[in-house]
């Protein structure tokens, strides 16, 4: 079966060609540095993660390209507000996006373009855009004329004659139309500014992407991605511009990720629901976060709960539980081949539009089968299943750590939870194994009952007792 991506400009499903055989260039939209990254951001990287990883797997070469947005009046309010430079507001997010990435297990992309190093490549566009009668200036600001792009709306399927005015657009009585978008706005006091020919100023929003995805991607490139809430106005301006300078089309697949709501309610901050991935992983392992995620299919919307972040952190622990009985049943062969039906049953589900929820069903199984096989001490097809069981969960980056390491992890996250030491516990353990010794068989149930309580299972192994949270 080849690839199907659910492609947003046709609205349907569409077998996945290269322009270039072997070769994918995506781009994907990033944040915008003014603050936190939040749940709803974690699910459009998680993702994307996971395309970019099973593209590989599947054996292309992928240039995976990832802006910031490093100027923004967003960025430009922050900065006012905390008297800093607009650089240091965007210099510690962008830093903190480093780390949530990092302990979201997300891959490095190809490249990380930052609008502020691109500006000679944004006014060369605006440029072009001019010389084709596409942008206007006014007072030092530039505009891009909507009506004079045909296909404008082609994107998000939006007629010009039926947008209202100032309807998710800046409304500015020096346009031709309301609807034109700024692709400059000349200086103003206190702001970051660059020189250009139309006096100093700084980038609008959607232009930066469209000069940073071509000058890494080219044009046209395979893929753009981000979350549906970009699909308009973000990359229809996206369109307009590139697709109006260069006169052919700026990507072949649009994908976008579908909406994320908290407790059947929209993210806002007057609401108070919205949680950075940071405040999150304090909950739960990333893991499990991503698991999470990949029980929903990625176009579709998406409600938020703890309660289900809980089951998916159960859920995630029967991976790690399983390849942990796997690795005390005996070490593998030096050459293991995955179970190449397993692997087949994978890529059918993933090649069907990225299906994680029937991927995920398929892990469960290979678990299921693993356990069996453990239990009837089947060591002939044990491995072959769990190498299987590693590829699929490393593919959508749900297996990243040896058990040990993730169980480790765990602790040590509950463990500052409950204000407590590994020493603590060890302690109350080695009091318990001493009852046992003594074949003081109530005390040492007590002990056991109070550590259960406390959510410490113990589980008594001939190299000694192990114990992990609940």
């Amino acid at each position: 079966m080849a690839l199907k991506i659910f492609n947003t400009l046709s609205g349907d499903k569409e077998e996945f060609v290269p322009l270039k055989a072997g070769e994918v260039r995506m781009y994907v939209c990033g944040v915008t540095a003014y603050d936190s990254s939040h749940v709803g951001h974690a699910r459009s990287f998680i993702t994307f993660d996971v395309i970019y990883r099973y593209l590989k797997f599947s054996g292309y070469r992928v240039t995976f390209v990832r802006n910031f947005t490093d100027v923004d009046d967003k960025i430009i309010k922050k900065a006012n507000d905390e008297r800093a430079s607009s650089e240091t507001i965007t210099d510690r997010y962008i830093e903190e996006f480093h780390r949530d990435a990092k302990t979201l297990g997300l891959l490095p992309p190809t490249e990380e373009p930052r609008a502020t190093l691109h500006i000679a490549e944004i006014v060369s566009l605006i440029e072009r855009l001019e010389e084709k009668g596409l942008a206007y200036q006014v007072d030092g600001d530039v505009f891009y004329p909507v009506e004079r792009f045909k296909g404008y709306g082609k994107l998000s399927r939006k007629k010009i004659d039926e947008l209202e005015s100032g309807a998710r657009v800046e409304v500015d009585e020096r346009k031709k139309s309301p609807l034109d978008f700024a692709l400059w706005k000349s200086s103003k006091p206190g702001e970051p500014s660059w020189e250009s020919p139309w006096g100093p100023g700084r980038p609008g929003w959607h232009i930066e992407c469209s000069a940073m995805s071509t000058k890494y991607l080219g044009q046209p490139f395979d893929i753009h991605g981000g979350g549906r809430d970009l699909i308009f106005p973000h990359h229809e301006n996206e369109i307009a511009q590139s697709e109006g300078a260069f006169s052919q089309p700026l990507a072949h697949t649009w994908i976008h990720n579908g909406f994320l709501n908290i407790n059947q309610e929209k993210m806002s901050k007057s609401l108070g629901n919205v949680y950075t991935i940071h405040e999150i992983l304090q909950h739960a392992d990333a893991a499990a976060l991503r698991h999470y995620f990949l029980a929903s299919h990625y176009r579709s919307p998406m409600d938020f709960s703890f309660q289900g972040l809980e089951e998916a952190a159960r859920a995630t622990d029967r991976i790690y539980e399983t390849l942990e009985r796997v690795e005390r049943a005996g070490k593998a062969p030096p050459k293991v081949e995955p179970d190449r039906r397993s692997l087949d049953a994978f890529r059918q589900e993933m090649d069907d539009d990225f299906n994680t929820p029937k991927a995920l069903a398929l892990i469960f199984d290979e678990v299921r089968t693993l356990n069996r096989l453990l239990d009837e001490k089947r060591s002939d097809e044990i491995h072959p299943r769990s190498s299987a069981l590693r590829v699929m969960g490393e593919v959508l980056g749900l297996i990243q750590d040896t058990p040990e390491v993730f169980f480790k992890r765990k602790k040590d996250r509950w463990l500052q939870q409950q204000n407590l030491t590994h020493e603590q516990v060890e302690a109350w353990i080695a009091q318990r194994n001493q009852a046992r010794k003594e074949k003081r068989w109530q005390e040492a149930d007590r002990i056991r009952q109070e550590l259960q309580d406390r959510g410490i299972m113990i589980e008594d192994t001939p190299g000694g007792t192990l114990w992990k949270v609940k």
